[in-house]
């Protein structure tokens, strides 16, 4: 608690502006997650008023997302000066569901054995189908032409119509999803996208390292993140602006945490999440800071807080696009006034440098858990030193892509005795597609997630 109050007092000043912005509406600067045709590419984007997005072979901008809800849908419509996003109405999205579940009620002896696909059964030629494109017409509507237009529309199954539906509508009037980074949307684009960053962290590996690490309100949780900040920013997310995050590290540079700045978090829960080097945290400042880590994980693994760019492939249609983030970007300055010629408010940034206040209420009640996530670090030589750090009956967790370095780490543990409780799981999760009359796991789905090694410090016994 005493370290809750000291973070408090640093924080009282800039409180309310914390809160100035509506967490369920985006705003000029925010970062969003935006679904293209259902999932078909997820890109992060950064919302200001030059903004855009390139979207199959159009660039549309992104200014008229700004203000809209999280879970709003658009559509690519054609303007006079280009491309632009139109924003679709709840209602239509919900008369749109209603008729396609009422669709897959009606005909359902139907087959498509009679079908050949000869690409005989569209009478639309791609000449008209560019001309209407000229006219201004909607991709709606082109949409609508092509099933009119179709010898063998009616005589397809429901889910035949809807594939073939749905085909059209990507290609010819592509749909945005507005929706909000938080822990699960931002490890489901990395995992889907560019896993190697995260160390192949699927989600429910993450919730797992959550709960058994019993990461709850006002706890002060000591984190080893390699994944890029994707830890981190689960973490502090769940504390929800109450207690600290520590983003430990050995040597004098500390492990990039840029998918942080995904989150959106406030000021107040940025300045919860602070870094400390090992040396530092240790009880006699003297901590051994050998590490079986390449040199230039402890050198060169940290990226400049200015830029935060990553494009994983040169294929722009399957690559994942990340945001940029720059300092003049932090702070988005409003025009001068005669009322008002108060300078605007420097942002604050996560992962600064612990007070030497807070670290020493740390050596002296220690911290309430610890999670590891460093695929590159051997797992025992991380854990023999971080373990002094913690509460007597703290709980640990610690992640790995592969359960050998865990069982060698939990066999260590308890050969010297210094917990209780361990176990290393393996996350097992499977997802079903669910239609009428096909119901059964995904083709192409995941079978890794890791495997977790949990246990509870405790006290070392100590012979007469």
């Amino acid at each position: 608690m005493s370290i809750n109050k000291h973070i408090e007092q640093q924080s009282k000043s800039n409180q309310e502006n914390n809160n100035a912005q509506n967490p369920r509406v985006t705003w000029e600067g925010c970062s969003v997650l935006l679904d293209i045709n259902d999932g078909d590419r997820l890109a992060f984007a950064r919302l200001t008023i030059g903004s855009a997005l390139k979207i199959g072979n159009k660039q549309c901008p992104l200014q008229s997302l700004i203000g809209c809800a999280f879970g709003s849908l658009f559509q690519v419509e054609n303007g006079k000066e280009g491309p632009f996003l139109s924003r679709i109405p709840s209602n239509s999205e919900g008369n749109d569901l209603q008729d396609q579940g009422d669709s897959q009620t009606v005909d359902v002896s139907k087959d498509n054995r009679a079908l050949v696909d000869n690409n005989m059964a569209q009478s639309l030629t791609e000449v008209e189908i560019e001309e209407l494109k000229r006219q201004g017409v909607s991709g709606s509507e082109i949409v609508g032409a092509l099933i009119a237009n179709s010898a063998t529309f009616d005589k397809k199954t429901s889910f035949s119509q809807e594939k073939y539906r749905l085909k059209k509508q990507k290609k010819y009037a592509p749909r945005v999803l507005l929706r909000r980074p938080f822990a699960r949307s931002i490890c489901e684009t990395y995992f889907k996208k560019n896993p190697e960053k995260i160390g192949w962290l699927r989600i429910d590996s993450l919730s797992l390292l959550l709960s058994m690490a019993n990461v709850t309100a006002n706890s002060d949780v000591l984190v080893v993140d390699l994944l890029g900040g994707m830890l981190t920013g689960a973490v502090a997310e769940r504390l929800g602006g109450t207690g600290s995050v520590c983003n430990t590290h050995h040597g004098v540079s500390p492990y990039p945490i840029d998918i942080v700045r995904i989150f959106n978090f406030t000021d107040e829960i940025c300045k919860r999440i602070v870094h400390a080097s090992l040396s530092d945290l240790s009880v006699s400042g003297e901590h051994s800071v050998e590490s079986n880590q390449p040199e230039d994980l402890c050198n060169a693994t940290k990226q400049s807080n200015e830029d935060v760019v990553c494009d994983t492939s040169n294929d722009h249609s399957n690559s994942m696009e990340e945001i940029r983030i720059t300092p003049e970007d932090e702070v988005l300055p409003e025009k001068p006034t005669s009322q008002d010629k108060q300078q605007p408010r420097k942002a604050v940034q996560a992962g600064q440098k612990a007070t030497s206040e807070i670290m020493n209420l740390w050596r002296e009640n220690g911290f309430s858990s610890l999670i590891v996530a460093a695929p590159n670090l051997d797992a025992w030589s991380i854990v023999k030193e971080l373990l002094p750090l913690l509460s007597f009956s703290a709980p640990f967790a610690i992640y790995h892509q592969h359960s050998e370095p865990l069982a060698a780490c939990m066999r260590n543990l308890q050969h010297e005795k210094m917990a209780i409780g361990l176990q290393i799981i393996e996350p097992y999760m499977r997802e079903y597609q669910v239609l009428p009359s096909r119901t059964h796991p995904h083709m192409q789905m995941s079978a890794f997630g890791g495997y977790i090694l949990s246990g509870i410090k405790i006290c070392p016994f100590e012979k007469n």
